[in-house]
């Protein structure tokens, strides 16, 4: 499983750190998650393989998002949530 998360849309709310607080961080410098490891794959899109065991809280985290800022895809590309 993986997960995508578009850090420009991330209006900080942190609702992501709540569900899954091992995948996301508060960035205090500009009100913004950061994603736990995420390697940038575009302009301040970022993504990370979820750890085995961590995977219904990165798909709370992806439905918490009050702005679809989090896309998360199972192991075969087919994006689960939104």
């Amino acid at each position: 499983m993986r997960v995508e998360f578009d850090r420009d849309t991330c209006i900080g709310m942190f609702q992501c750190v709540a569900e899954w607080g091992e995948g996301f961080e508060k960035d205090t410098d500009d009100g913004k998650a950061d994603l736990v490891g995420g390697e940038e794959i575009a302009e301040d899109v970022f993504a990370v393989e979820v750890p085995e065991g961590e995977e219904l809280d990165a798909k709370f985290a992806a439905r918490s998002c009050p702005v679809d800022a989090i896309v998360v895809y199972d192991d075969d590309g087919e994006q689960l949530i939104p």
